[in-house]
């Protein structure tokens, strides 16, 4: 038995949750332990705290105490290997804290489990010409373009597979042939790929009509012009959770003004905020969706997501928003290819 080097993941709580979020993604272990000087634990963070901290108004420059877990589960490291097994089957967990006597953190340990099959549809959305991507994608739909030493599908495709994910819809137009050339029936990738094919351009969320075995459980939708790291199954969770009909991924982005600006009162000044940043949440090209929500899809018909999230908010049906904590990258301009080149080996490459 042999426990992880906790200062792989280790951070202060005056660290902001941006610092946290780049220690997430470089060790891959899906947990952040909060430290003290004196080595004591005194929290754990988790992308699930981050979501909840950033729905309540925290933002990623806030510091990791707004949102970390205060009453962290520990194991000893007196007791046996056995025992931590017992506590982390018992409180479902994946990682436990190891600590001595003084609460001063010796490890991490983490019960490597199999990955189960997950039921759950994927559906990629590959029919856009990808215009504002030209002359690129003249001859080359956007999202086979390659980003490091493989297409951006097969970056999208492998990292969705790894997360136990068999059933894969790709909805093809503009040059859809060289997908279904390269991607075949999905077998090389472990997975089963349907083909629904556009005789036009059916926007983000059309052809979802065409899908001949509507699914039963909650299903993705997704853009294939993204690079993201996100966690597909906590999306699920957080969708099933909410009991939401759709939940869409939002980004957070900031934007801050240039110049003071002046609040007015009729014609009083109330007050000048000099340079504010504003923040918002952006969509970010991610969706789950229930099967229910089908029924608002047009057959056949030109049809996008933000006008299906419209309509079921004027129903009033459950829509939720669920933060992306993850790497997220939308390819959708030449210097956001530019960039994604640039990141490919820092976020895709495995060491």
């Amino acid at each position: 038995m042999q426990l992880f080097d906790w200062r792989e993941v280790a951070v202060k709580e005056s660290d902001d949750i941006r610092t946290a979020l780049s220690v997430l993604d470089r060790a891959s272990l899906q947990i952040v332990l909060v430290v003290a000087d004196d080595q004591t634990l005194v929290g754990t963070l988790t992308d699930g705290d981050v979501r909840r901290a950033l729905l309540r108004g925290e933002t990623l420059h806030s510091p990791v105490s707004l949102a970390m877990n205060k009453q962290p589960v520990a194991g000893l490291n007196t007791d046996s290997e056995t025992a931590w097994r017992k506590i982390l089957l018992e409180k479902a967990l994946r990682h436990l804290p190891i600590l001595d006597a003084n609460r001063k953190i010796v490890g991490l340990y983490y019960g490597k489990q199999a990955l189960q099959k997950c039921q759950n549809p994927v559906v990629l959305m590959l029919g856009g010409m990808g215009m504002r991507l030209r002359p690129l994608t003249e001859t080359v739909p956007k999202p086979m373009l390659k980003v490091g030493d493989r297409p951006i599908l097969e970056t999208i495709v492998s990292h969705i597979a790894e997360q136990g994910f068999t059933e894969f819809y790709f909805c093809i137009n503009y040059l859809g042939e060289q997908i279904r050339a390269y991607f075949g029936n999905g077998e090389r990738w472990g997975i089963r790929i349907h083909y629904i094919e556009e005789n036009e351009r059916l926007g983000t969320a059309g052809a979802l009509s065409l899908i001949e075995d509507q699914p039963r459980h909650p299903f993705i939708v997704m853009n294939g012009d993204l690079l993201t790291k996100v966690d597909l199954r906590s999306l699920l969770n957080f969708h099933e959770e909410h009991e939401n009909l759709a939940t869409a991924c939002v980004r957070e982005y900031s934007q801050q003004v240039p110049y003071g600006v002046v609040e007015l009162e009729g014609a009083a000044v109330s007050q000048i905020v000099e340079k504010p940043v504003y923040r918002y949440f952006v969509n970010a090209g991610i969706y789950a969706l229930s099967p229910e929500a089908l029924k608002k899809v047009p057959n056949n018909t030109f049809y996008d997501m933000p006008t299906l999230i419209d309509e079921l908010l004027a129903d009033q049906e459950n829509v939720g928003g669920f933060p992306i904590t993850e790497y997220w990258m939308d390819i959708g301009q030449m210097p956001d290819f530019e960039q994604a080149q640039a990141d490919y080996d820092v976020h895709f490459t495995k060491r």
